[in-house]
């Protein structure tokens, strides 16, 4: 499965000339896929805007990026002129960490947006490329644990918390903290909000204002085990911690590769969860060999004990590597159509401003179609059997189709707004982690079936201005990689009636 397309400014030469010439920008053409016969239509970006590197919030510390997203469709608002404004909610993971995790107390950002869209198409005017979204800072919530502590982003290196009522089995680190690694948000009416991690890999319930509910454990197949015990080590001891042995779990989720995406479904009633790549057992412990994570669907008619009713397994996409070698692109978020559809945001690993590799060969913004897929709820797939052993699935098994949908990377889209993928590497080439999204209504009358999809990075908290945890840092990339939000416009049928 390999999805590439290359798209190219056109270039002049003007070594004869004696004034310059300037490029003009291509033109950006409407990319569509049919899936479950509904055909969505990718009508390209229509605003870009930033939050600078070095924004600290209420609690003085370097603010956290877009490890996940969700839109108050409640406050949004289309004005007048054709702007919007409204508010979204915006998840940071477990803080800064080069050589290690740190004590970052878990949090929830809210960001006030005002989105100037510019026609599909069209080119913003100049000097205003990537002004389309204003997004300020409003407030910052900590999430607290079921007793109201603090939480941490620390390795939870061989700590557990021992069941404790409706508690289950949690991660906990050597400061007593329950730790966690927040990847993803869905945010209920009433202001409660399911929050996934990849320590867990766990789907936890937290209330309006940041108290732990409830959690939620994966299949045994998922849980990360070492000498025949649940383990959920990342492998990234903090300060005085010593690393996990063996480094690697021997089953269940890889280091640092768990729930990355989830979401609700339109109607609220299921909630779909995502690896970020395979299991251990099913490939995982290779990046050429870890295609075949899995999909879960709970339902959430008790919001306190999520059912599993389905899963399914997603093969992800594939491509060639600056090396000429495979190499699995792994998701970073999804955003429910239905009970048997999401979007899924894919892309390769360690290239784009604040790395060392210039070009990403892989950015996208794909459909899964679990409709024909066999399910596996249940079965010896969630026990001791691996459905893909050594990457390879087993044949009794039909995995979800996937399509793409969302180049991200496509070079006349981008270089409409400034961007750029790839060489020079500077802020205005893409970072690296696109890791959140979020679907609001265009509200048009007209065009009933169209939504702006927000896509955000995940900063990593990179910058040459940074505090936290009580310490100033300075990122050794010598870059400041802005909190960054991407627009894009899209048509979807039927989705507010599902």
């Amino acid at each position: 499965m390999k999805y590439m397309r290359s798209k190219s400014l056109p270039l002049l030469s003007a070594a004869l000339a004696t004034f310059v010439f300037t490029a003009p920008v291509a033109a950006f053409a409407d990319t569509s896929v049919t899936v479950q016969g509904v055909t969505l239509v990718n009508k390209g970006r229509v605003a870009v805007g930033r939050i600078p590197a070095n924004q600290r919030d209420k609690f003085g510390e370097t603010f956290g990026s877009g490890s996940g997203m969700s839109i108050d469709t409640k406050s949004w608002i289309r004005n007048a002129d054709g702007t919007y404004k409204g508010s979204l909610w915006l998840l940071p993971d477990r803080g800064y960490n080069v050589a290690g995790t740190t004590d970052y107390r878990a949090r929830l950002n809210t960001i006030d947006i005002k989105l100037t869209p510019v026609a599909p198409g069209a080119t913003p005017p100049a000097g205003k490329e990537q002004a389309g979204v204003e997004a300020k800072l409003a407030e910052t919530l900590l999430l607290k644990d079921n007793k109201g502590a603090d939480t941490t982003g620390l390795d939870p290196a061989d700590g557990v918390r021992h069941p404790d009522g409706a508690m289950p089995l949690l991660p906990q680190a050597p400061n007593g903290r329950i730790s966690l690694d927040n990847e993803a948000i869905a945010r209920l009416p009433d202001g409660t909000m399911f929050i996934s991690d990849e320590y867990g890999p766990y789907i936890y319930r937290f209330s309006a204002d940041g108290r732990m509910l409830s959690a939620t454990p994966p299949p045994a197949a998922f849980l990360p085990m070492r000498r025949g015990a649940v383990n959920f080590s990342s492998n990234n001891p903090g300060p005085g911690e010593t690393a996990p042995d063996p480094k690697d779990p021997t089953s269940g989720r890889q280091n640092n590769q768990g729930f990355e995406g989830m979401s609700l479904t339109p109607d609220g009633k299921f909630l779909i969860a995502v690896l970020q790549s395979a299991t251990r057992q099913d490939g995982g412990d290779s990046s050429s060999t870890r295609q075949n994570t899995r999909a879960l669907v709970y339902d959430a008619a008790d919001l306190d004990h999520l059912k599993l009713v389905h899963e399914y397994v997603v093969p992800l996409p594939v491509f060639t590597n600056d090396k000429g070698k495979t190499a699995v692109a792994a998701q970073s978020e999804i955003v429910a159509l239905s009970p048997t559809s999401f979007l899924m945001l894919a892309r390769d690993s360690g290239n784009g401003y604040g790395q060392k590799g210039e070009k990403s060969l892989y950015r996208s913004i794909d459909i899964v179609d679990v409709s024909a897929a066999t399910d596996i709820a249940g079965g010896k797939f969630d026990g001791d059997k691996a459905v893909a052993p050594k990457g390879v699935l087993d044949p009794t098994v039909k995995p979800a189709t996937v399509s793409q949908f969302i180049d991200i990377n496509d070079g006349a889209d981008l270089a409409r707004f400034g961007l750029h993928n790839g060489a020079p590497n500077d802020r205005n080439n893409l970072s690296e982690k696109w890791e959140a999204m979020s679907l609001a209504s265009v509200q048009d009358p007209k065009l009933p079936d169209d939504y702006f999809l927000f896509v955000a990075n995940d900063n990593d908290f990179i910058t040459q201005d940074g505090f936290q945890v009580g310490a100033a840092y300075k990122d050794d990339s010598g870059a400041d990689v802005d909190t960054m939000f991407q627009v894009f416009q899209v048509t979807i049928p039927g989705l507010a009636a599902k």
